[in-house]
């Protein structure tokens, strides 16, 4: 294993004091717990709370700041964070109107985060939740039962962060994350493993000429290995599967074309070119794109397009000013 680090131990501790003492005006971290938050704590609005295993960046962390997230909760790599990482999470950033935390759907992550708020409800703590699904690749994987929340996950933060901004309710900034649940679709495929630092080998094997489709963001199997096809190929089976499962048909969309950590920028705008011509010719058009590394998996080399079906609120909400280390409008 080659990695820039110190003590194995130490690297999600190292990170997140990293990423706090690079961004002091959008976030610090809490002394005693893997948790970054605001640097200034929101009042009187809803609080919006995500995380899972690091690994991830610049989810989840990233994402904390004015019109996203008031706090993140980093667990170890590939590992969800424990209740009592999110249940100080919670009480820091709480308000009286309420916290909503956003889930992925992954098994551990559920659990905890549902436990955390449990506990916090107990002292009057209002707590709601999403749990986000939008890979299509798998119904159930290693991690879950149901489909995976991956990088889809990142319009939720956007959009409901924009929606508490505004000072909605929380009942409202719940009913608008789960819009966007409802709406988003998301497809991975990668053709390089990934290293976690305590495991010190990959996590999976592939050959020099295979690619794995439908992968999830841990390095978990996809639907099947194939041969290396030409990029086009692959993005026409990943949105052949996409648009399977919304109808998008004469709908405005945000798309993701999301690194997965070692994938060059150059092939990352290749894929896009092949994804707007696709949804182009579908009679689909194309509202807003982003590309670049949004919800990575360590060093792997591999990408992910999600498409969000998208109506005037949700536009609005999304064109919304945001300001965090790594989403700023």
């Amino acid at each position: 294993m080659k990695k820039f680090i110190n003590q194995v131990e130490n690297v999600e501790q190292e990170m997140l004091e990293g990423i706090a003492k690079a961004h002091p005006n959008h976030l610090r971290k809490l002394p005693e717990y893997t948790v970054l938050v605001r640097s200034e704590k929101k009042q009187g609005k809803v609080a919006l709370i995500s995380g899972g295993g690091s690994g991830h960046e610049p989810a989840h962390g990233g994402y904390v700041g004015k019109g996203m997230l008031d706090a993140a909760v980093a667990g170890a790599v590939f590992t969800s964070p424990t209740p009592d990482q999110v249940e100080a999470a919670i009480r820091e950033v709480a308000t009286d109107a309420g916290v909503l935390l956003v889930i992925k759907n992954y098994t551990g992550d559920v659990m905890n985060f549902e436990m955390a708020a449990e506990m916090a409800e107990m002292d009057g703590i209002r707590c709601m939740q999403v749990i986000t699904n939008d890979d299509v690749a798998v119904q159930d994987s290693l991690y879950t039962t149901g489909r995976r929340g991956v990088a889809g996950t990142i319009f939720v933060h956007k959009i409901a962060g924009a929606k508490a901004e505004e000072g909605a309710t929380l009942e409202e900034v719940h009913a608008v994350a789960e819009k966007v649940i409802a709406n988003v679709r998301t497809m991975g495929t990668a053709i390089t493993p990934c290293t976690v630092p305590a495991a010190g080998k990959p996590g999976f094997e592939i050959d020099e000429d295979e690619m794995e489709v439908g992968i999830g963001i841990h390095g978990e199997p996809g639907t099947h290995k194939e041969k290396l096809t030409p990029v086009n190929d692959i993005v026409d089976h990943m949105l052949s599967k996409i648009l399977a499962d919304i109808d998008y048909t004469g709908s405005e969309v945000a798309v993701l074309v999301n690194g997965s950590g070692a994938t060059p920028l150059m092939e990352l705008y290749i894929i896009n070119n092949r994804v707007s011509d696709v949804l182009a010719e579908k009679g689909i058009k194309v509202y807003k794109t982003m590309v670049g590394n949004y919800m990575t998996s360590l060093e792997m080399a591999g990408f992910s397009v999600s498409v969000l079906k998208l109506d005037d609120e949700l536009k609005a909400l999304l064109d919304a000013p945001a300001d965090t280390p790594a989403w700023k409008v």
